[in-house]
């Protein structure tokens, strides 16, 4: 395990990138965090996602959430930075399906890698952090909350290929923040 201490800390080097293309979630459960996508519903979206602000932020709050549990494996605290930042990726590509009024919208690529880099996520302060994922995880709510009928069904594609709905997009956020929670054991 790896301590990283806080503030001006020393770069820890890079999380292994994770290239995968997870949409498969979508269609059989995932055999690590137990997420199975045909157990939910979109419209459960909302509910989920305030239980999963308070699961991140009790973890936040505990002494070892700067600690890398094996190299290149991030730390709670740059977990939860990521998912404060999904949930701000995940909203907006909502918000522009809604846009798009039942269009093919097409998302922008996220490298997430890169943003953790370039935001330092290991010199992030667990409280602040709290804080911004409580917002993050509120306003993604929110926006979850807006679809109604068939605007689950508008249609979008990801920067290599993959089809969503907004339905379909919904259900692949949430895996992800489950996901996150399996990894930092919250």
């Amino acid at each position: 395990m790896t301590d990283l201490p806080a503030g001006d800390a020393a770069d820890p080097g890079p999380s292994t990138p994770d290239a995968a293309d997870w949409t498969w979630v979508l269609s059989r459960p995932c055999p690590d965090c137990g997420f199975d996508a045909s157990t939910l519903a979109a419209e459960d979206v909302p509910t989920l996602l305030r239980d999963a602000a308070r699961r991140y932020a009790v973890r936040l709050a505990q002494p070892d959430v700067r600690s890398r549990p094996s190299a290149g494996v991030w730390s709670p605290l740059e977990y939860s930075c990521h998912v404060r930042d999904v949930c701000d990726v995940m909203r907006d590509r909502l918000e522009q399906i809604l846009d798009g009024r039942g269009d093919l919208v097409q998302f922008a690529n996220w490298d997430q890698d890169a943003t953790a880099v370039e935001s330092q996520y290991w010199r992030s302060d667990p409280s602040e952090v709290q804080r911004e994922l409580a917002a993050a995880f509120d306003t993604a709510a929110t926006a979850y909350a807006r679809p109604v009928g068939d605007e689950w069904e508008w249609p979008a594609l990801r920067s290599n290929g993959s089809r969503f709905t907004a339905r379909t997009l919904a259900l692949y956020f949430i895996h992800d923040i489950r996901h996150h929670l399996w990894d930092v054991n919250a």
